[in-house]
């Protein structure tokens, strides 16, 4: 086995077990945890169900049963969407927040913020890894706002290219389903 795979396999049982640990603090399963701080980093088009599923890999009805969970522990509400009738978002309520305050994902940003010199590297190598093995998996990319083909930056401010809407900058910083790559090598 190629020592680069051996490494990722080693970090992908480390952050599943974090992720179990993490679950089992807060009385939830992992895919709950997951979910949380999915949502956390989620713009408006993406604080929905149905991208919960698709970015997950996992069926509707796991993701209705999660959501359930959530809602019924007071850790996320659902809000209706104002032009879309029986479409609704998803939000983290303080709780929901506070459940991923000492995550996984926090330690490993401290870890990270030690080592800023090789971090990008090492960002810009699983950056590549990721989009390569979601395009020969078949998957939604999943992307930051601001680094999408279809963002767009006007005088008025900031405009997705695809659905012609205003983006609040803290969206912009955000993960989006309707994410595309700006060119084929940049990711």
């Amino acid at each position: 086995m190629n020592q680069t795979a051996l490494l990722l396999e080693r970090l992908g049982a480390l952050v599943q077990q974090s992720v179990r640990d993490d679950a089992a603090r807060h009385g939830l399963l992992p895919i709950h945890i997951q979910v949380l701080h999915y949502l956390k980093l989620a713009n408006r088009y993406s604080d929905l169900p149905i991208a919960i599923a698709e970015y997950f890999g996992i069926t509707r009805g796991t993701v209705s049963q999660t959501l359930a969970v959530l809602e019924r522990k007071g850790l996320l509400t659902k809000e209706p969407d104002a032009r879309h009738g029986k479409r609704v978002h998803l939000k983290l309520t303080a709780a929901g927040e506070s459940v991923l305050s000492e995550s996984w994902v926090e330690r490993v940003e401290q870890l990270l913020c030690e080592r800023t010199s090789e971090a990008a590297a090492l960002e810009s190598t699983l950056r590549k890894l990721l989009s390569a093995m979601q395009r020969v998996n078949g998957q939604r990319a999943f992307g930051l706002c601001h680094q999408c083909a279809h963002f767009l930056t006007e005088e008025s401010g900031a405009r997705c290219g695809l659905t012609r809407e205003p983006l609040a900058t803290e969206q912009t910083i955000r993960i989006c389903r309707e994410w595309t790559a700006a060119t084929a090598d940049c990711v």
